[in-house]
């Protein structure tokens, strides 16, 4: 008897297991799905004619690479794209070094007025850029770097974002570590280069990947420094295909089809890391 009511009591708690279990999974399937379908859908309507563009249909009933070809003859598209990786990743290497040295210094050594410093950099990640425009704008010009690329790049050589993000993840790095290789008399350059980088190689491959997207998707500075489209990146060329008379939505989704190729190569060479990265501080 025992054993019979034992069974008759696990079943329904197995039972209440596994359809929590489906319910769990078809909840991530939902919000994969959410996730996946504008990508999907922006693929479809870059295959969709003019006819067809804003038609509900989920697959192409008449396929076409018109669009495409349209993108590709209204703007120099892949000039635009080597400008905005250049761009991109100028800023993002910028960024990371002067964030890691920031932050390092900051961790190892204590000074008198560190908690100021560390609070004037807090500050400074909330004044938008918009109010810094101008000013910037003007130094710019003054250096005749108006339409060169540097002009975008200079002004976002250091973030406070990325320096506070790396100032709280060398903050967890273990002391006990540092403080070995001081014993054996490496220079601090070293324990930097040699210890705690290679140990934070997944938080900053998670933060290079935000700061990259950040940078691709920059447009208000781009358009007030660039003097033409050869010089421009990505995001001018995709707004140009929308006027105040005419929107060309198909070359306009083939365009940014085109755009998105980059981001989605980064991520896969850099999806490990960052994997490894969300695991380490969800254990943490």
């Amino acid at each position: 008897m025992s054993t019979a009511s034992s069974l008759t009591t696990r079943a329904p708690r197995h039972m209440g297991r596994m359809l929590a279990r489906a319910l769990k999974y078809a909840l991530l399937l939902f919000m994969a799905f959410i996730a996946v379908f504008p990508l999907y859908w922006l693929v479809v309507s870059s295959l969709k004619d003019v006819g067809e563009i804003f038609s509900p249909t989920l697959i192409p009933l008449r396929p076409t690479l018109e669009n495409y070809a349209d993108a590709h003859e209204r703007i120099p598209i892949a000039r635009m794209l080597l400008n905005s990786v250049v761009v991109s990743a100028a800023v993002t290497v910028c960024q990371l070094v002067t964030s890691v040295l920031l932050a390092y210094s900051l961790m190892r050594w204590d000074f008198k007025g560190k908690g100021v410093v560390y609070g004037v950099l807090s500050l400074t990640w909330l004044i938008p850029f918009q109010a810094i425009m101008v000013p910037n704008y003007v130094q710019v010009n003054s250096w005749g770097l108006k339409g060169n690329l540097m002009a975008i790049i200079l002004p976002f050589m250091a973030s406070a974002f990325a320096s506070i993000s790396m100032y709280q993840s060398f903050n967890a790095f273990p002391r006990a570590l540092l403080d070995a290789a001081r014993l054996e008399n490496k220079s601090e350059l070293g324990i930097l280069i040699d210890i705690v980088l290679p140990n934070m190689a997944s938080t900053i491959a998670s933060l290079a990947i935000l700061l990259f997207i950040n940078s691709w998707n920059e447009y208000m500075w781009p358009v007030l420094v660039v003097n033409g489209m050869e010089t421009a990146p990505i995001q001018i060329g995709l707004k140009s295909f929308m006027g105040s008379d005419t929107n060309l939505w198909g070359s306009l989704m083939a365009a940014t089809t085109i755009s998105c190729i980059p981001i989605f190569v980064l991520y896969l060479f850099m999806q490990r890391r960052i994997v490894d990265s969300f695991m380490k501080w969800g254990i943490k």
